[in-house]
């Protein structure tokens, strides 16, 4: 009898969990997919166009990830509360999510217009400044949309219902993509505006994507109650909604690090890579744009398994924390696992998606990028672990510790190790990518032992932060 109970809430686990996953980790793709798509339509314009777009986007998806991760908090804050009943307090969570997106949108909107400014200090030309400059003047007014589309995804997650956010998502980058296409080229009786055709088309898209939510939750009579939208000098700056505001910083802050510190690790590896020629920086794109597509899949898994926890941590069902925690890590590693069994089996049709694999020219990269993905195979695995882990400790709103984990699993094990794999063992960018392995495995352990610690010490009221 007991097996068959444990059994029945195993399967009920995970039901709730994919059923959260799904359009999460759909909708993370779909993301995805825009940045991509936007790459290759920069190269329909020219070399001067995608160099100078490339330097753009990455200047806005770097803060747009950093500001992100800070607004995330409001996912396992309200969760939290959600679980709890305390309805009026998913609102107060929301409400500040919003005025912090606000805060933190209107100075990076005012330095992603001066970009150019940037891009001189960061040692770029003057004439590759100027052209990335009118794809940031462009993109700059979808940044505190695309923040308000962060608070407003992260709120209807926490309610069990990411349906309709995969849905907006999916429609936002076809919208995306058309406008591109209309904008780039002066299309529909429209000027032609070039790279900037495609930083307004993202505006465009990133506004009808949180305009489209804002409709939705004030249309449905059953978000009324939570009053996410009604604002007011009082009720914003209250003693009430001060700790609020402090708590999604106090969580939030943590996460932004830890976002900064693996894309600054891959940064920085990127940067080596280069180093050793083009051949081997060619091999080393392909192979991570390829981890970074399947990555996005168990990203939707992490976002799940922390509103898991997190409502269950509120219902104080203790031995459910336990439970959602370790099913999503499970389900992390499942399919990250299976993504490792397609770059093991299948490496050269991967690579065949981004080279002509029959041209001679490009025998040299091949031969590499296969290498890569068959390391790559390996560390899907623990990566998918790594990032559960840490969904499933942001679901028990720990962060800060999580963060320093990442600090020393990523630089002080993984890049060390890689380094000295490529210096004294004379690896090349595999050893650098053996060391991202490594790091990411450490990581994995770590995350997923503190997880255990603390859902045991949750049990027993003593969860310290």
């Amino acid at each position: 009898m007991n097996d068959k109970t444990s059994g029945s809430r195993l399967i009920s686990e995970v039901k709730q969990c994919l059923l959260l996953a799904v359009p999460l980790a759909a909708a993370q793709v779909a993301q995805s997919a825009t940045g991509f798509v936007d790459t290759v339509m920069m190269g329909w314009l020219g070399s001067q166009t995608i160099a100078s777009g490339g330097l753009g986007a990455s200047i806005f998806i770097f803060f747009l990830m950093i500001t992100t991760g800070m607004i995330t908090a409001v996912s396992p804050l309200a969760a939290e509360a959600y679980g709890a009943g305390k309805l009026e307090e998913v609102g107060k969570i929301v409400r500040q999510g919003l005025l912090i997106s606000l805060l933190l949108g209107i100075p990076i909107t005012v330095l992603l217009w001066h970009g150019s400014t940037l891009l001189m200090l960061l040692g770029q030309n003057a004439d590759t400044a100027a052209l990335a400059q009118t794809y940031l003047r462009a993109i700059a007014w979808g940044f505190i949309p695309g923040l308000g589309f962060a608070v407003l995804k992260s709120f209807l997650s926490a309610l069990s219902q990411p349906q309709l956010v995969m849905v907006t998502v999916v429609l936002g980058t076809l919208l995306n993509i058309t406008a591109n296409y209309v904008l780039m080229f002066g299309k529909l009786g429209l000027p032609a505006l070039g790279l900037a055709g495609i930083g307004w088309a993202s505006t465009l898209s990133l506004w009808s994507m949180f305009m489209a939510l804002t409709i939705y939750i004030l249309s449905q009579r059953r978000f009324a109650v939570y009053q996410i939208f009604q604002f007011s000098a009082n009720s914003s700056f209250q003693q009430q909604n001060r700790h609020v505001f402090w708590d999604i910083f106090q969580v939030g802050l943590p996460i932004s690090g830890l976002i900064a510190v693996e894309a600054g690790l891959f940064t920085v590896v990127t940067f080596i890579i280069g180093q050793l020629g083009t051949t081997a920086l060619a091999a080393h794109q392909i192979a991570l744009q390829t981890a970074s597509m399947s990555f996005q899949m168990v990203l939707g898994i992490s976002f799940a398994t922390t509103v898991r926890v997190g409502q269950l941590a509120g219902e104080q069902n203790l031995k459910g924390v336990r439970l959602a925690g370790y099913v999503g890590i499970a389900l992390g590693a499942l399919s990250m696992a299976i993504a490792g069994l397609i770059f093991w089996l299948v490496p050269k049709l991967v690579v065949s998606l981004y080279l002509d694999v029959d041209n001679p020219n490009n025998q040299d990269v091949i031969a590499l990028a296969m290498k890569l993905l068959a390391v790559a195979a390996i560390f899907q695995i623990v990566d998918g672990i790594q990032v559960t882990a840490a969904g499933a400790l942001r679901g028990l709103k720990d962060t800060r510790i999580p963060m320093l984990i990442g600090v020393f699993a990523y630089w002080c094990v993984g890049l060390l190790t890689g380094y000295a794999l490529e210096i004294w063992f004379g690896l090349g960018a595999l050893g650098l990518w053996w060391g991202l392995a490594i790091g990411l495995a450490s990581a994995a352990i770590v995350l997923s032992w503190r997880f255990n610690i603390l859902s045991s010490r949750l049990r027993k009221g003593v969860v310290s932060r």
